[in-house]
């Protein structure tokens, strides 16, 4: 399972609790979309996942900065995924950010604001945030591979399901 987490805008610790604490806990690899703030909140996501990729957000002090990048790509079950923390332009912009990397998943933090959309067979998702959701829903994303792709949700901590999603791959098995 890939479990994508953000914005967690912690001093120390994850603050990660509930369900969102288990997935990462479970997850064969975690993504974070940045807004760790301080090392030690990195350190302890580091210690909590298996397997972590993570990039810096606007709110991370430069030490965070200077251990993880802006941007970057890796693979998950076939499924190509490009991830920062956020890209200006919106939407628009994330699609092209994706595009640029051949990406079929583009993960994002930056607003709290758990979403999930389609850009012309482009997936792109925003998992909110866990611990300081600023008036939002908190929650996380888990993302479980299948046949077709990867099944997808947004999870809040108490286990509740807000909303699924899929992420299709193409007869040659190549993510789409």
């Amino acid at each position: 399972m890939l479990v994508v987490v953000s914005d967690s805008h912690r001093e120390t610790g994850t603050g990660l609790e509930g369900r969102t604490l288990d997935a990462v806990r479970e997850a064969d690899v975690v993504a974070h979309a940045g807004d760790f703030v301080t090392e030690d909140a990195l350190d302890a996501f580091h210690d909590a996942a298996s397997r972590l990729h993570a990039v810096h957000g606007n709110a991370d002090r430069p030490a965070v900065k200077e251990r993880l990048p802006t941007a970057r790509s890796f693979s998950y079950a076939d499924v190509s995924v490009a991830m920062t923390h956020r890209q200006r332009g919106g939407g628009m912009g994330l699609a092209l950010f994706g595009r640029e990397r051949d990406a079929d998943l583009v993960v994002s933090g930056h607003t709290h604001r758990p979403r999930v959309a389609d850009a012309d067979g482009l997936t792109l998702l925003n998992p909110g945030s866990h611990a300081d959701p600023r008036g939002n829903r908190p929650g996380h994303a888990e993302l479980e591979p299948t046949d077709g792709g990867l099944e997808g949700r947004l999870v809040s901590p108490d286990g509740t399901v807000a909303e699924t999603f899929h992420v299709p791959t193409d007869e040659r098995g190549d993510a789409r």
